[in-house]
């Protein structure tokens, strides 16, 4: 019989705290003031996290499944130099850098039969865990297609979070992340304007989140009516819509 000690008997013998801390330090309040409509607004940058959403090869490179579809990708290439600028002044202030991404099941079970219809455009193209022009699964999580494009690639300091909904709030770990990391503004970027982006910020401010769009930081696809209708709602019940790519003074 061996005289080594089992593992539970290792575990059980260990020195334990005789108090744990819950106290959670308050970090001292970076203010920021930015440009934005309907007015200027100051933020702490201290409880402040940028959330890019859905800069993803499926969407934003010429492989991806939305090139290939025939969808002209060049307004989501425009935004690409002025969102790395602003995820590089991002972490130079120390804010946190959330992508938000699409990532479905490989077997698409958690879509809806609409999602998936309308996925596919009722059968005018390939659509969620399809097979693309290209051979991945389309917006498969862990393939290339739900990958961020290399452009905008998160560092080891980021977070990643994906979804299968327009908005990043639902059936993830995003909320419980910010409210970990004690955020309370949430900076909002990426694509489409009017679709994920807009979805996304309408449950932060449900959820009892500061928002602000960076607008030259968000495109669509869509008609600019769509998005002149997306900062209307947003400047007249939601937040702010702020100028600029970078989170120096301005």
């Amino acid at each position: 019989m061996s005289s080594y000690p089992d593992a539970s008997h290792r575990v059980l013998n260990r020195a334990r705290p005789s108090v744990v801390s819950l106290v959670r330090e308050t970090p001292e309040p970076q203010r920021l003031t930015l440009m934005a409509s309907p007015c200027s607004v100051t933020l702490d940058l201290a409880r402040s996290a940028l959330v890019v959403v859905d800069m993803q090869n499926d969407f934003c490179h010429p492989q991806g499944w939305f090139a290939s579809s025939g969808i002209d990708i060049a307004y989501a290439r425009e935004i690409i130099p002025g969102l790395a600028t602003l995820m590089a002044s991002a972490r130079q202030r120390n804010v946190p850098v959330i992508h938000l991404h699409w990532g479905v099941r490989a077997d698409t079970m958690e879509l809806s039969t609409g999602q998936l219809m309308f996925g596919r455009q009722f059968g005018q193209r390939q659509g969620y865990g399809e097979r693309s022009a290209s051979g991945h699964s389309i917006l498969v999580r862990d393939e290339w297609g739900a990958a961020a494009i290399d452009e905008l690639a998160p560092t080891n300091e980021d977070i990643v979070v994906h979804k299968s909904r327009f908005s990043g709030f639902w059936h993830t770990e995003l909320d419980a992340i910010l409210r970990r990391l004690d955020i309370t503004t949430l900076l909002l970027a990426g694509i489409n304007t009017e679709r994920c982006v807009m979805a996304t910020l309408q449950d932060a401010s449900f959820l009892g989140y500061n928002v602000v769009l960076m607008e030259e930081a968000v495109a669509t696809p869509s008609p600019d009516v769509s998005r002149q209708a997306a900062l209307t709602l947003i400047r007249q019940l939601y937040g702010f819509t702020a100028r600029g790519c970078s989170l120096d003074e301005q």
